[in-house]
């Protein structure tokens, strides 16, 4: 446990002698002792003055986050799927709204934080909203490490029980972030560490430069909210992410023009000509042979054998030239994979198990993807795909607080499309060098034009903290995209000055802005079949019930402002 300790009472030369002890410490690391905020930064920038200095974006008295909607950014491709959200501002300023709208919601959290490499890449902005940290820098890992800590700590409160975080990663952190996530998501909760194969040119050209070792490596590193609660569903390497030797292979002796559409043809009269009887078929990937001439040759190359028994039935492996595998089941399809193996249920599956080393995936024209380029740190549309599939469900939600060009995003509409799903996407990016409206958000409007999606676009505003009446009225008055998104209910049904009623294809949400308002809204409202989620407002936490005793089988009743400021008084405590 981090040793405790008070500052508040040291003198100067106490504080000055700390603090050369904390820069004789390894990479400087303050950020698991026991100090409060603003004691941290003024250890690691001792010109700081004061903490409002230092937070330009929560100046004195505005320190609590709202959404507003840019209605001029919405888009409608597709109605009958769900509706997706793009959040620019500040990402600590995001989580802290979501731990509102969303806490204990999300499935999976896939995150690509900058890399901390020391050539312009990462700005410590939630104090010195100035230079990047170089990498001469003292305190440059504490810097980064304080900034990854507020955002995971309110990270983990959005997931799911059985929820798990994905978070990319080079050598210059790595070793940090897993001492961080062990803090924070314990270190029981670890799963593992995936070794990505990134293959960038440049990388390559600058390591034979400078004669040292080739650096084609990335990381991922991964945690659950609670391990025993996480269940992974196997992967196997598609036959698109096969080795290209089986492609030319097959290219050379079929000859498809669509291999997704081959027709079928039967092998029995091959397989009576050895007496063998075939197996049933197995729930596999399937390849299909153009034609029987096709077949027979492919027959007369290989060697026959017998692969397993069933009864007295069998299953007849083909062993072809260069080592791709051929299966016959019952004389009806030819099937073609690199390697066989057993998944968790005792199933046989063809293809190679994905593990921790994911070296199949191409990070070539990557500028094509989304349409959209990204000098830095674009993640491949399989990659993600890949992640969403291990550990969620069609109907997950996903969130990337560090969204960039919007990949994340890109590969939830690609697996909606691809199985029919309702995956919904939370993306939040700042707009630093325009990366939010001129490009994640213009990949999000060629993806609708190709695939079509449903997004709202919110950027993060302010109000006014000190608990007044009139603030509190304020903080109501700017509550309802926020109210909308935590019922997840958009459609405007009733526009009234001092109540809103929303609708969605289960529920309804009501928001009443005044108490002299509730009788208006029971009028309303019982003119309507359906549930009332009702959120009035209310100097306390009282959501005067009493009131709705007539209507209490059509409502259920929450206090508001109260019912957010218990989230942001923790938050900003």
């Amino acid at each position: 446990m981090a040793r405790k300790i008070n500052y508040d009472d040291w003198s100067k030369e106490e504080l000055i002698k700390e603090l050369r002890h904390i820069k004789e410490t390894k990479y400087g690391l303050v950020w698991h002792r026991d100090l409060p905020q603003e004691k941290i930064d003024t250890l690691i920038n001792p010109d700081a003055r004061t903490p409002s200095e230092m937070f330009p974006n929560e100046m004195a008295g505005r320190p609590f986050p709202i959404l507003k909607e840019t209605q001029n950014k919405e888009l409608n491709g597709d109605k009958d799927k769900p509706i997706n959200l793009l959040i620019e501002g500040d990402n600590y300023h995001t989580l802290a709204v979501l731990n509102f709208t969303h806490q204990e919601a999300i499935d999976l959290i896939y995150i690509d934080p900058p890399y901390n490499t020391g050539n312009d890449d990462f700005i410590y902005s939630d104090k010195i909203k100035s230079d990047y940290v170089l990498s001469d820098d003292p305190f440059r890992h504490s810097k980064w490490l304080a900034f990854m800590e507020k955002r995971l700590k309110l990270a983990k409160k959005l997931l799911k029980s059985t929820g798990v975080i994905f978070i990319s990663i080079d050598d210059n952190e790595i070793a940090q972030l897993k001492m961080l996530c062990d803090e924070i998501f314990e270190e029981n909760n670890f799963i593992n560490i995936i070794c990505l194969k990134s293959g960038r040119d440049e990388g390559v050209k600058m390591a034979h430069k400078d004669k040292r070792l080739v650096k084609y490596k990335e990381y991922i590193l991964v945690y659950a909210k609670d391990k025993q609660k996480v269940r992974f569903t196997p992967q196997y390497k598609e036959k698109e992410e096969w080795d290209d030797r089986y492609n030319s292979w097959l290219d050379n002796h079929t000859s498809p023009n669509d291999c997704s559409k081959w027709e079928m043809y039967s092998l029995s009269n091959k397989i009576k000509e050895v007496g063998l009887d075939i197996a049933d078929e197995h729930e596999i990937l399937q390849w299909k042979i153009k034609n029987r001439d096709n077949i027979v040759r492919l027959a007369a190359n290989s060697s026959l054998a017998i692969k397993g028994t069933k009864g007295k039935k069998y299953i007849i492996k083909l062993k072809t030239p260069r080592g791709l595998d051929v299966f016959a089941f019952n004389g009806q399809k030819i099937l073609f994979a690199s390697n066989k193996v057993k998944n968790i249920d005792g199933g046989d599956k063809l293809g190679e198990y994905i593990g921790d080393l994911w070296d199949d995936i191409s990070y070539n024209n990557l500028h094509n993807e989304g349409g959209v380029d990204l000098p830095n740190g674009k993640k491949p549309i399989a990659l993600i795909k890949r992640i969403i599939k291990l550990t969620s469900g069609p109907d997950a939600i996903i969130l990337d607080f560090f969204a960039g060009s919007g990949t994340t995003g890109h590969a939830v509409i690609e697996l909606n499309k691809d199985d029919s799903g309702n995956r919904r996407f939370i993306l939040g990016t700042n707009d630093e060098n325009g990366i939010c409206t001129n490009i994640c958000y213009q990949r999000m409007k060629n993806i609708n034009k190709e695939l079509g999606l449903n997004l709202k676009y919110y950027t993060t505003n302010f109000v006014e903290a000190e608990p007044t009446d009139r603030n509190k009225r304020k903080l109501v008055s700017e509550s309802t995209e926020m109210l909308c998104i935590r019922e997840n209910t958009f459609e405007l049904v009733q526009d009234k000055t001092d109540f809103k009623i929303f609708k969605n294809k289960d529920k309804y949400l009501g928001i009443i802005f005044y108490e002299d308002a509730i009788n208006d809204f029971k009028k309303a409202i019982k003119k309507i079949d359906g549930i009332f989620n009702t959120y009035v407002f209310s100097l306390g936490d009282d959501p005067h019930e009493k009131q709705f005793a007539d209507v209490k089988s059509k409502v259920t009743l929450c206090a508001i402002p109260e019912v957010i400021l218990k989230v942001y008084r923790e938050i900003f405590k």
